[in-house]
């Protein structure tokens, strides 16, 4: 099975995205849920099987509560399960116009 991260940083101040919310899915069904620590980071899954998931970040929540314009209202990244993959690392750099997502380790 495989383990699920994200780590999100915004952009414009350098520092950790705190406090987003996160769900991730499976053919429209909820597999995990999480918020964002102090570093911007989650550990959301522990046990993902082979698939395709969306994660879905909260992002124009996010930038409500700051007091910050936001054009992207969310931020869904969907993303494939190898079977052979023992962990998925998904970051994101987040901007209120514009963001940026890959594969990290």
């Amino acid at each position: 099975m495989t383990s699920l991260s994200t780590h999100v940083l915004d952009a414009v101040t350098g520092t950790p995205a705190v406090g987003i919310a996160l769900e991730v899915t499976a053919d429209g069904t909820p597999v995990a849920v999480g918020v964002t620590d102090a570093d911007g980071r989650a550990r959301l899954a522990e046990d993902l099987a082979p698939g395709t998931y969306r994660l879905r970040f909260a992002t124009g929540d996010w930038f409500t509560a700051a007091g910050r314009e936001t054009f992207h209202p969310e931020v869904v990244v969907a993303f494939t399960v190898a079977p052979d993959r023992e962990h998925l690392h998904v970051p994101l750099l987040l901007s209120p116009f514009a963001y940026s997502t890959y594969r990290g380790s």
